[in-house]
């Protein structure tokens, strides 16, 4: 899956960004559903769908503007009725929470809601990623099967309905993460480093244009990891 053909906003979440960049974002994706009052879908898989994270994201959802805003359940007596594919059928937007990639990877695959997501992109329903919930957007992810061995990174495939590499928070330690993951996907391989505050929206085709902030922009080349 490689054409968007509903918009698609990737959006590296922290500290002071609230007012100046998730308000302005989710306002033009509320008003860009044509509707009084949109149906919000959150999924929270990536923290398991940790109340403290939910009602983060709710309250911000909702100082951007009337909206009706549910949790699509990953975990409990909800998750296994299916009550995600429910409210994800309903949404006009659709907002992934931060956390852990591999974790929400591992969550939407039990409850078989990669589908359901591609459905809704298909339609045109805007998606919206914050931090781990943009990376697990993007094509694919990286984990270490044993931490203190390098030889033991490998990739993980992850939603792809942003057709790029990208990374969220990883500019104090250089993009390691980054890094190991573009060695690891071959010679011309592009990532898209997200530095807090910074957002990309992806247009028709797959282009990453920058919404806000800075992003780092980095190439396999030759071997090496450089800066472009």
């Amino acid at each position: 899956m490689t054409t968007a053909t509903g918009p698609v906003v990737l959006l590296a979440g922290g500290p002071g960004t609230r007012r100046d960049v998730y308000r302005p974002l989710l306002r033009e994706l509320l008003a860009g559903a044509g509707k009084a009052r949109p149906r919000v879908a959150y999924l929270g898989a990536a923290t398991d769908d940790d109340p403290r994270f939910t009602g983060l994201m709710e309250r911000l959802v909702r100082s951007a503007g009337d909206c009706a805003f549910a949790l699509a359940p990953v975990a409990g007596r909800r998750a296994a009725r299916g009550a995600a594919r429910a409210v994800l059928e309903d949404a006009d937007l659709v907002l992934l929470g931060g956390g852990d990639v591999e974790l929400g990877m591992r969550r939407l695959a039990e409850r078989d809601l990669s589908e359901p997501l591609a459905r809704k992109h298909a339609a045109g329903t805007p998606l919206l990623g914050v931090s781990a919930g943009a990376i697990l957007l993007c094509r694919r992810w990286i984990r270490w099967r044993d931490p203190d061995d390098d030889g033991s990174a490998e990739p993980f495939d992850c939603l792809a309905l942003a057709p790029i590499l990208c990374d969220c928070h990883g500019e104090a330690d250089g993009w390691a993460e980054l890094r190991a993951l573009l060695r690891l996907a071959g010679e011309g391989a592009l990532g898209h480093g997200l530095r807090a505050g910074a957002a990309l929206r992806l247009t028709t085709g797959g282009r990453a244009d920058v919404v806000c902030g800075t992003v780092d922009r980095l190439a396999l080349r030759r071997g090496a990891v450089v800066a472009l």
